[in-house]
């Protein structure tokens, strides 16, 4: 047997130095490597067909594994990997303050710019008069392009996310977001106005997706509940608090055609809207350079090896005869022919192959379709059946905040305790179907709401029973979410980017499709039966669906490639 120098006593010059060259004894150890030829075409786990017992664990402790070149290939390969399994670089090995630091980033990402979606949505009447718009449809389009952008953006995100690190893509298309979004402000006609609003929605795509990938990259499965609430609420919460704002904006706008003034005029203060949300995010944007750090690990380990490739090129006799890559290189390339082809239409293949990623998203589709339809109606509502002004009117998204924020904080103190308490109960293995009894409730909750606003705005009864059906309402809807998406992330940790924007996609189109439809529609048959029929919908696909991922969950997922395990 080959002798072993263990990771963590080494330093990367030391272990450069015990590097063979291809004069020297091909014997000499190294360490915190893996150092085979084989493992050029192969995988790490596949590099010998019957490998040592030895050795195979030597080299799961992240320690050296000096081989004999069989090929009869002079050439070397260093596989670099953690310095086993609680390396500090690791970011599931990062200290607690450090984790929540890089998830409360990331959740600001995923809050402003929902906020943003929806905060116009009480202005839509003033923009309307201003620009002349006449046409329903187009009206409620100013608020939902915005998500439309959700549909298509994670598309490409996500999987760049995979390529080039997760801060980078974020900090980028954020900025991208605040660019336009600031743009929107300025806006002088409709057309002007829905390109902006498309292009800034395409930048703030970027955290639904990837979002969820850096809360799989940092923390471990029996930990991620509790993260994952936090996140979730977020894309749910934006779009509740912003119309109270944009509400309140709205109330100090002046109506009316034409522009007749400046930007300081009364009836240009909807342009505040934009405004106010760009600078909020211009601050989180700063916050992200401090403390948004990169947690992709094929990212951070590739870093590590263009380090050792560094020093080896320094090295006449071991460069061109050493081959540095990492546990991840033979898993999927990165050469820019591999990208396009596999990580960009990863999202896409998901969608289209994967049954378990289809349910879910068509699932989710319904749930945050029926949300977007609920905000895009409350100005509706509150305005012309409890004859409202809009501030005053807009304060009843409130009740949508309570129900997410009371439902999202109980799901978060029990989430992690259940999964725990059936992973001891399957024999220490852990399942993402131990994050569906949330779901259960949801699909409860949501249909009850439903029936309950809706009915009460229809007979006009108190204001505040109308509230109380958006909290059912609220809570129904992020219950699934925390569920749903905590599920997603457990399945497809390494891909969870990709895995949530192809969710993503579908749940975005209904987001922008629902609302367009919503003026019609109660036109026509007024709230109770508008929602009544929700309400059916609801019962007729939410109830089964728990049922169906508790059950059935394991065995469509052994049929998926990426989410089997």
């Amino acid at each position: 047997m080959n002798p072993t120098i263990n990771s963590t006593t080494s330093t990367p010059s030391q272990r450069l130095n015990n590097l063979p060259s291809s004069k020297s004894n091909a014997n000499t150890p190294s360490s915190t490597i893996v150092e085979d030829s084989e493992l050029r075409s192969q995988p790490m786990s596949a590099k010998k067909e019957n490998p040592p017992r030895d050795k195979e664990n030597l080299a799961r402790e992240g320690q050296a594994v000096d081989t004999d070149n069989q090929s009869g290939d002079s050439g070397r390969t260093i596989v670099v990997d953690w310095e086993g399994p609680n390396d500090p670089q690791n970011p599931k090995n990062w200290s607690f303050r450090r984790k929540w630091a890089a998830t409360t980033i990331v959740s600001a990402f995923t809050f402003i710019s929902p906020v943003s979606s929806s905060m116009v949505a009480p202005a839509t009447e003033t923009i309307a008069a201003q620009f002349g718009i006449t046409n329903d449809a187009l009206i409620a389009m100013t608020t939902s392009i915005f998500v439309l952008a959700y549909a298509i953006g994670p598309l490409i995100l996500g999987p760049l996310s995979e390529i080039y690190g997760r801060s980078r893509v974020l900090q980028a298309a954020n900025m991208f977001y605040l660019v336009w979004n600031l743009a929107c402000g300025f806006a002088q006609n409709t057309a002007q106005l829905l390109v902006f609003r498309f292009l800034a929605g395409l930048g703030g795509s970027a955290p639904l997706s990837i979002g969820g990938g850096v809360l799989g990259d940092v923390w471990h499965p029996e930990e991620r509940g509790k993260a994952i609430a936090v996140y979730s609420l977020a894309p749910l919460l934006g779009p509740v608090l912003g119309p109270i704002a944009g509400a309140w904006i709205a109330d100090k706008s002046g109506g009316g055609a034409g522009d007749g003034g400046g930007i300081g005029d009364q009836s240009n203060m909807w342009r505040w809207v934009f405004w106010s949300t760009t600078i909020v995010d211009a601050v989180i944007q700063v916050a992200g350079m401090f403390w948004l750090q990169e947690t992709f690990a094929p990212i951070l380990l590739e870093r590590k090896a263009d380090k050792i490739r560094k020093e080896i090129s320094g090295d006449p006799e071991k460069e061109g005869s050493v081959d540095v890559k990492t546990v991840y290189s033979n898993q999927e390339g990165r050469t820019m022919k591999e990208i396009i082809q596999k990580s960009l239409t990863r999202p896409f293949a998901l969608f289209a192959r994967e049954p378990i990623a289809q349910i879910i998203g068509l699932y989710m589709a319904f749930v945050y379709g029926v949300f977007y339809l609920f905000l895009t109606t409350i100005p509706t509502i509150f305005t012309e059946v409890y004859h409202e002004s809009p501030g005053i009117g807009g304060l009843n998204y409130i009740g949508l905040g309570i129900g997410l924020t009371l439902s999202s904080q109980l799901n978060a103190r029990y989430m992690d305790k259940i999964y725990v308490y059936l992973k001891n109960k399957n024999n220490g293995v852990g399942q993402p179907e131990f994050r569906v009894p949330a779901m259960f409730l949801g699909s409860f909750c949501l249909p009850a709401g439903l029936l309950i606003s809706g009915w009460a705005a229809e007979e006009g009864v108190s204001w505040v029973v109308t509230d109380l059906g958006m909290v059912f309402v609220a809570a129904g809807v992020i219950l699934t979410f925390q569920s749903m998406q905590t599920y997603v992330v457990d399945c497809f940790t390494l891909h969870a980017a990709s895995a949530l924007a192809s969710i993503s996609c579908l749940r975005s189109l209904a987001g922008f499709g629902f609302p367009l439809f919503a003026p019609a529609m109660y036109n026509a048959i007024g709230f109770g039966k508008g929602d009544t029929i929700l309400a059916a919908v609801s019962i007729a696909v939410g109830w089964p669906a728990p049922i169906i991922f508790w059950k059935y969950g394991k065995a469509i997922r052994m049929k998926s490639k990426y989410a089997r395990n």
